[in-house]
């Protein structure tokens, strides 16, 4: 079986990055498909994959200001080459899912979302805080987007959603149903041990941009005067440091061992922004810590209130602090808390997708003259 990989684009690392990379590891011989690559902004691994990509990769600047060529993005992905492949795989919050594929071809797409520009658009523009030309430019073309987005969901054969909350929204804009796999975690990266000391500080690991919703950590340990150690870099640094007290040190971006001491040492760690899945709070749960979530999207789905972590409930510094002053981290189990975790684990991710896979190539021929294919899935 000839597979293919095809993912939006890639000139940044987070978790759908992650993902590519553990289908790859089930398709070491399959290409990966994409409208730009940078290599330098990505995990290593890359460097030994076969990456294709679009036109697009010849445009100036692309890779490093990816936002205003916007509008090339659905001809580039239309313009990929798929035939000669029995499966493809795409991993899509955009414009992978759009590829053309033969009929013959199976097109299974690993949904993080439906593109959030087209769907949320108001609150798109207010937490990414965009400037007075692309709140101008954005709404002519967000229609032609939006038609182009249910059109192109058509070209899919089978969804998996990354959380329940995707599965919903693939459900009301695209019409389709999907099956919900949370992406993997990396548990082997974070060393285990119970006898860990944890230290006294809180812990934020994150791209410093506005819908990470950071500002609300700083002000609740400002209120609190608790120390918070803060990892990572974004366009937001420099408000936040404005923002920081005495309490509050900013570390930047970090080696990944430095990363996995300061997680499996901290109090808890802090995740205050509302996201569609979320692997890091499953990252530092590996490690036997708690985290401290709001209660909304994808942090429902992986963390257990009263087991694994706590919520606070409104996306306010007042619900965030109130939480934070009761706070006692000797009051979670950290093997417990390892174990939920390991459920998330890559190789139960890879498994579950194999599974899919084969139950879908296997029946297809089968499903298609029966009025109720499967649509589901247990594992």
């Amino acid at each position: 079986m000839k597979v293919a990989l095809v993912h939006d684009y890639l000139n940044q690392m987070g978790g759908a990055e992650r993902v590519v990379l553990a289908l790859h590891e089930l398709f070491p011989d399959a290409p990966i498909y994409t409208s730009i690559y940078d290599p330098d902004r990505v995990d290593p691994a890359f460097r030994k994959i076969d990456v294709r990509t679009s036109f697009m990769q010849k445009l100036p600047m692309v890779t490093k200001h990816h936002q205003p060529y916007l509008p090339f993005y659905p001809f580039a992905m239309e313009k990929l080459d798929l035939r000669g492949f029995d499966l493809v795989l795409s991993s899509s919050s955009a414009f992978g899912k759009g590829v053309i594929t033969r009929p013959e071809t199976t097109h299974i797409c690993y949904c993080h979302t439906p593109m959030r520009w087209c769907w949320n658009y108001e609150e798109y523009v207010e937490r990414e805080q965009l400037g007075k030309i692309a709140r101008t430019v954005l709404p002519f073309m967000i229609t032609g987007l939006r038609v182009w987005d249910q059109m192109s969901a058509m070209r899919v054969d089978h969804f998996i959603a990354n959380s329940p909350v995707i599965a919903e929204r693939i459900r009301k804009y695209y019409r389709r149903e999907s099956i919900f796999i949370p992406p993997p975690v990396d548990a082997s990266r974070f060393p285990f041990d119970p006898n860990i000391q944890a230290g006294e500080y809180f812990l934020i690991l994150s791209r410093l941009v506005p819908y990470k919703r950071i500002d609300l950590a700083i002000e609740a340990c400002n209120r609190l005067r608790l120390p918070l150690v803060v990892i990572g870099g974004g366009r937001d640094e420099e408000i936040l440091k404005r923002m920081a007290g005495p309490t509050i040190q900013f570390l930047g971006h970090l080696p990944d061992h430095e990363v996995v001491r300061y997680v499996t040492h901290c109090r808890a760690f802090l995740f205050p922004g509302e996201e569609d899945f979320g692997i890091t709070p499953l990252e530092v749960q590996a490690a036997g810590r708690p985290v401290v979530a709001y209660g909304a999207g994808g942090a429902l789905s992986t963390v257990i209130e009263g087991v694994t972590g706590a919520f606070f409930r409104e996306q306010t510094v007042e619900s965030l602090t109130e939480v934070l002053a009761k706070f006692d981290a000797r009051a979670y189990n950290p093997l417990a808390i390892r174990n939920h975790a390991l459920e998330f684990d890559t190789p139960r991710f890879q498994r579950r997708i194999l599974q899919f896979i084969e139950a879908k190539m296997q029946g297809s021929s089968a499903h298609q003259d029966s009025p109720h294919p499967m649509n589901d899935i247990v594992f």
